[in-house]
């Protein structure tokens, strides 16, 4: 089974079991909390691990996390050792987030930028992007000087790169592709 379909299957288990229980925000609130703490390279080594016994996995993740996760979401961690799959806790946490975030109605967004964009401009984006798909809109901005100049625009798995960077290669590939025999 590839990962994709793995981190798909628990977090869709996990999605349904928080909207039976009513505690999705809850669940949500947790999964950010998990994604954030497994970015540590401490925490990536322990879930990739093939020598530290799921009990002690377990055990370390419980108290890595504390009381600040619900039981809903100990469980999936819990299940996830039990059956192996502790590698992929990060990618479940984000497709879970995605499903979240459609179900109420969000799109993410992300605008990458050579410079910081003026809140203007986010709101400008964000309005155009919130009437044209019909959504709540999440933008989410990133500065990238190597993208020289322009914007590239991310709305879910749709991609609008219309960098200057982006302009140049495409100039160097005519370019190059158009050379003459002499």
């Amino acid at each position: 089974m590839n990962d994709s379909k793995i981190s798909v299957r628990y977090s869709r288990a996990l999605f349904q079991s928080a909207l039976e229980n009513k505690m999705l925000d809850r669940v949500y609130q947790d999964m950010l909390n998990v994604a954030q703490i497994c970015t540590f390279p401490e925490v990536r080594e322990l879930l990739k691990s093939p020598i530290i016994r799921p009990s002690k996995k377990t055990s370390i993740l419980h108290e890595v996390f504390g009381k600040d996760l619900c039981s809903l979401t100990y469980s999936l961690i819990d299940l996830a050792v039990k059956n192996g799959r502790e590698s992929f806790i990060p990618a479940i946490a984000r497709v879970f987030r995605s499903e979240t975030m459609k179900h109420n109605g969000i799109t993410e967004t992300v605008l990458t930028t050579a410079v910081k964009a003026d809140d203007k401009v986010k709101k400008q984006v964000s309005d155009l992007i919130s009437s044209t798909f019909n959504t709540k809109v999440e933008l989410k901005e990133i500065v990238d000087e190597d993208i020289i100049g322009g914007f590239i625009l991310r709305i879910d798995d749709k991609y609008i790169d219309a960098s200057i960077r982006n302009k140049l290669r495409k100039i160097e590939k005519e370019l190059k592709g158009n050379r003459l025999t002499a």
